[in-house]
């Protein structure tokens, strides 16, 4: 955990940049850190966790079942307060040309920065069919490459199952994931948690809008139940919107009438926003 408190700190240290969490998990060994700000020191923090994370982290030496391409793996830009995907897709490009220029790290661009269709989502840049858009065509040797986007925000929400068996995890990644024919903006996949001798249901909501966490949730406990297995847990990677959190609380209450205004930190942001500026 000290890598991972240095790379925090080397985000941290840039001024106007706030660290708003950081999620770590052994079985996936992997971590995620949120930070936000104005644009320059947002990107400054990028390129510069970034250098950290490719002197700490040997690939070679890298064990994990999640999926990766690099030391610090995917750099996305989500637009906050104003700021829109076409705003983050221009920050997105010009922090992988100083990644390139001032790393020698490969850069691949994805989802709202993607540079060819081919590339456009995540999962078709880790399966390797594409050179990098910068540098290349062969990887860091041990910091592999850095796939930047620009995308809307995203929640990593997984699911864990109580049994070992990881064909159930499998079947209803399979049966949940959009690519498959299941939820719309759902990635999943199936998973071994070692340390807890449990699977697990890992999953990207691309956007919870279309697909919400309670109607995942919902889904996965009826096909794991449809297979004599209950789950065990549930965890959040990362951080996610307030509307995610309210709508899940309204369907899981059975309150169909629910408003956002009825929470009280909602109401006094609104009456705020109403009272005379002097």
């Amino acid at each position: 955990m000290a890598c991972v408190a240095a790379l925090e700190s080397a985000i941290a240290a840039i001024a106007g940049v706030i660290v708003l969490d950081r999620t770590s998990d052994t079985d996936h060994n992997r971590s995620v850190i949120t930070f936000a700000g104005p644009p320059a020191p947002v990107l400054e923090a990028a390129v510069r966790v970034t250098a950290k994370a490719a002197g700490s982290i040997d690939l070679t030496r890298h064990e994990g079942v999640h999926p990766r391409l690099g030391a610090l793996d995917v750099l996305p830009f989500v637009p906050l307060r104003g700021a829109s995907l076409e705003d983050c897709a221009e920050l997105a490009h010009r922090a992988g040309d100083r990644i390139w220029s001032e790393l020698l790290i490969p850069v691949y661009f994805y989802e709202a920065a993607a540079r060819r269709p081919e590339c456009r989502k995540l999962e078709d840049v880790r399966r390797g069919t594409c050179p990098p858009d910068l540098g290349g065509p062969a990887l860091h040797p041990t910091a592999g490459a850095v796939i930047v986007g620009a995308r809307k925000v995203l929640i990593a929400f997984n699911i864990n199952l109580a049994t070992n068996d990881l064909e159930v995890a499998k079947d209803i990644a399979r049966a949940i994931r959009a690519s498959s024919g299941g939820l719309p903006a759902v990635k999943a996949l199936g998973l071994r948690l070692a340390s807890r001798d449990l699977v697990q249901v890992s999953m990207n909501l691309t956007d919870f809008e279309q697909t919400s966490v309670h109607t995942v949730f919902d889904l996965v406990q009826r096909l794991a139940e449809a297979r004599n297995v209950r789950i065990a847990d549930s965890e959040l990677i990362g951080l996610l919107p307030r509307q995610a959190v309210e709508t899940a609380f309204a369907h899981f209450m059975k309150l169909p009438a629910f408003d956002s205004d009825r929470v009280i930190e909602n109401r006094l942001d609104l009456l705020r926003k109403k009272e005379p500026r002097t």
